[in-house]
């Protein structure tokens, strides 16, 4: 395992929002990357594990697993792309929300969210 902390939204060192970042060959057990994430005490540590054309990822805080998180894929993709697919522009990920795609274009990264119905929310006495 390969692990990285990248401070993303930031121009600088020690700016931004710092995500840590586990590259796997292999998937571990659920309570070993909880353990990691309350160990690195980050608002969140990204998980991820190549799988074909893709990536699959996870993401965890000290206090569990989460859904989503924007900031800890952009860091994930920025490892990726810069440290290990050097050759792509684009990177996508299997993730518990959905399909995520994250576009280099020089030095920016563009992560298409995914899109969430919303729907109607009526109060009741």
């Amino acid at each position: 395992m390969k692990y990285f902390v990248v401070d993303a939204f930031a121009e600088k060192v020690f700016e931004g929002n710092p995500a840590g970042v586990c590259i796997m060959d292999e998937w571990i057990s659920d309570e070993l990357m909880q353990n990691i994430a309350i160990e690195n005490n980050l608002s969140e540590t990204a998980f991820s594990v190549k799988e074909g054309a893709h990536y699959g990822l996870r993401w965890f805080t000290p206090g569990g697993e989460i859904n989503l998180c924007g900031h800890a894929t952009l860091a994930t993709a920025f490892i990726i792309l810069n440290y290990y697919e050097m050759q792509l522009d684009c990177v996508k990920f299997s993730t518990i929300s959905g399909e995520l795609t994250v576009n280099k274009q020089d030095d920016l990264y563009e992560l298409d969210f995914p899109s969430v119905s919303s729907e109607e929310i009526s109060a009741t006495d």
